[in-house]
């Protein structure tokens, strides 16, 4: 199993970061353009919730497409929420949100587990390719949430 973690200080208070990632639609948002990445459930605007499920394609590695499907496990409201991947690309993919408010904002932890199939070979490409695109994309992620509320919590949402 291989772990990723990321942590990111956003100057906004726990209901605007609660409003913003509680929100399956703003995840296209916070993904590199590179990866297409495109949602295939009818949300319609509905706040996340236990035994959700939502499906998409995303280019992860060479242009190619995968369809992917994420189940949400648990929900804090403003706490925290898990995912894992329901169908997809890895034999495991867990992924922890949790967020605590600090003097002046919230602070995001992200705890990523997975594990890819095709044994040694996948671990091989954990090394050598997937942890790095992994690194990518949460660096990313964290470079447009800086622009979308860089203004002390003002966003275009």
């Amino acid at each position: 199993m291989h772990q990723f973690k990321a942590e990111q200080f956003l100057p906004i208070d726990i209901n605007k970061a609660w409003e913003f990632f509680s929100s399956p639609k703003n995840l296209s948002r916070i993904t590199p353009p590179e990866m297409d990445f495109k949602i295939l459930s009818s949300l319609n605007g509905v706040e996340i919730f236990e035994g959700m499920k939502i499906d998409y394609t995303v280019k992860p590695l060479y242009g190619i497409s995968v369809r992917w499907q994420t189940e949400i496990c648990k929900v804090q409201n403003q706490k925290y929420f898990t995912d894992r991947q329901a169908k997809g690309p890895y034999k495991i993919w867990e992924h922890a949100h949790t967020f605590s408010e600090v003097d002046g904002g919230v602070l995001m932890h992200d705890v990523v587990n997975y594990k890819l199939p095709f044994g040694f070979i996948g671990r091989a490409l954990n090394s050598i390719l997937v942890k790095r695109k992994i690194e990518i994309i949460f660096e990313y992620r964290k470079q447009i949430l800086e622009i979308i509320f860089m203004s002390n919590g003002n966003s275009n949402n």
